[in-house]
């Protein structure tokens, strides 16, 4: 954490400020809500989204009121459908925590995120942030049918490196990408300077989700959580879909029989993460992120040197070296 707080050095003071707002814009007259809600901010994470959404602010014109109000509407968003998705996915821990549907139940998870949906809603339409508003939303249902697509090809596991791309556009980078727009358009940037910043957050969030695919492959006790998960979820990563796309048609069918019907035997997953590392699926993954970073930085050219450039830049490279 030591790297993220060098990085937050410059809006510190914003984000402590954020930590508060964000925690008031929870409250309920509901004293079960109120108690959850309490636990989900006891539990956050890296603080990366709110981040990403001062720091874009600052260079594209300055952090306003409408930036916390932003970052706010990001989180709830971004919370709800976290909640949401661990209904869906029968989940009972995120982030070495018990997930909501697991300590209160599926019904009630689902009504948690849907007040966390409405607490949004009703924070940019009462200050009339309607251009927020509409950044917000429409990554929402980007990552809905990111996920639906995703469900869909799963069940082949015939997945094309295009459509992998355009699942993980839609569901992990159009987030990242909510937040460099929202960031920019809170601080009354031109609509151009807006979209340069979407782009720009878009390719960090590939770049971002690649990361979180070569950790499936990495040594369980440097990351601390346990390799192959997405190999057990039936996930189609781009190592993965790069070996299966340079392995003969034998080894392809037998790796893919494993991923669909062999997946909780450690063993097998073991020989998919072999079969996956020998095919240089790894190195060309690493290379393709690279890519997208090197892209994502490229944009920030035009704007002027300054500390909070320094440290967006900073981030950026953060989420490609991050080791969690």
């Amino acid at each position: 954490m030591a790297e993220l707080n060098k990085i937050k050095k410059p809006i510190e003071r914003e984000m402590n400020e954020f930590d508060t707002r964000f925690r008031q814009s929870m409250k309920s007259s509901a004293p079960l809500l109120d108690k959850i809600t309490h636990y989900i901010v006891k539990r956050k994470g890296k603080q990366m989204r709110p981040m990403f959404v001062f720091l874009s602010a600052h260079i594209t014109g300055g952090a306003t009121e409408a930036t916390y109000r932003a970052g706010i509407l990001i989180e709830l968003l971004h919370t709800a459908t976290l909640v949401h998705d661990d209904v869906v996915d029968d989940s009972n821990e995120r982030r070495g925590f018990f997930s909501i549907n697991a300590l209160w139940k599926n019904k009630i998870a689902v009504l948690v995120g849907d007040f966390l949906l409405s607490r949004g809603l009703l924070l940019a339409t009462q200050h009339k942030d309607f251009r927020l508003l509409e950044i917000v939303s429409e990554a929402v249902r980007l990552m809905s049918e990111g996920e639906l697509l995703q469900i869909e090809k799963a069940r082949r596991l015939d997945i094309e490196e295009p459509i992998y791309f355009e699942i993980i556009r839609r569901k992990t980078a159009s987030l990242i990408a909510s937040c460099c727009a929202c960031g920019a358009s809170s601080a009354g940037a031109d609509e151009e300077t807006v979209q340069l910043m979407y782009l720009f957050g878009e390719k960090i969030g590939i770049a971002f989700q690649i990361k979180d695919d070569l950790f499936d492959y990495e040594n369980s006790s440097i990351i601390g959580k346990p390799t192959g998960i997405d190999i057990k979820e039936q996930k189609m990563t781009l190592p993965l879909i790069y070996a299966l796309n340079h392995a003969s048609s034998t080894e392809r069918k037998h790796i893919i029989n494993i991923v669909k019907n062999n997946n909780n035997d450690p063993q097998k997953v073991k020989e998919v993460i072999d079969f996956v590392s020998k095919s240089g699926g790894i190195p060309y993954a690493e290379k393709k992120m690279i890519e997208y970073q090197k892209a994502a930085l490229e944009m920030l050219d035009r704007f002027p040197d300054s500390v909070y450039k320094q440290s967006l830049i900073d981030l950026v490279e953060f989420t490609t070296k991050r080791k969690y």
